[in-house]
């Protein structure tokens, strides 16, 4: 998936302005990836997640709020431009939403949903990425194996929390206020 040999010179930000306008683009390591736009079912289990999650804590519709819950962000982290499926900050992490076409402050969530093309960047260069950022928590929702993996970073770490399967009842942190069933991801 890289779209240009590194050994050229380190990807920028132009590189990504520069991509396909039907790709997602990011830069990892000084490496330019770009991929298609996600496939439905894919999709289907990112706008599921959001749709649980948005209103009770973007909205404080049925929940506590006091959060930005962002589709697929621009994130700009270091050297590294990454585009998570779905990301959060606390309001208290970013106060005030920026007016920018990318964010520059690490959430403290972020949500990958993993595909065969995705899967090796998403649960490694990007895992570290997050790490390295100090995101609190780390998503992974597999569409095909229909599970989801949650992992708490601490002491700098990623430490395996739960992994869920079929029907299981989500509510975990930093989310537990709330609850839906893991099975509503899934056509």
């Amino acid at each position: 998936m890289p779209a240009f040999d590194p050994t050229e010179r380190p990807a920028t930000y132009e590189d990504v302005l520069d991509a396909p306008p039907n790709q997602v683009a990011e830069v990892l390591a000084g490496t330019l990836y770009t991929q298609p736009r996600p496939a439905s079912r894919h999709a289907l289990a990112s706008s599921g997640i959001l749709a649980k999650i948005n209103p009770p804590f973007n909205y404080g519709d049925g929940g506590p709020g006091g959060w930005w819950i962002i589709f697929e962000p621009e994130l700009h982290l270091g050297e590294d431009i990454v585009v998570p499926d779905l990301a959060g900050w606390r309001r208290t992490t970013m106060p005030s939403y920026p007016d920018a076409a990318y964010f520059e402050i690490a959430p403290d969530w972020v949500c990958e949903v993993v595909s065969p093309s995705t899967r090796r960047i998403d649960q490694n260069e990007k895992r570290a990425i997050y790490a390295r950022e100090i995101v609190s928590h780390l998503w992974f929702v597999d569409p095909d194996a229909q599970t989801l993996e949650i992992f708490e970073r601490q002491k700098g770490q990623w430490l395996p929390r739960k992994t869920l399967a079929g029907d299981a009842a989500v509510s975990q942190p930093p989310f537990e206020a709330i609850s839906f069933r893991l099975h509503a991801l899934w056509p």
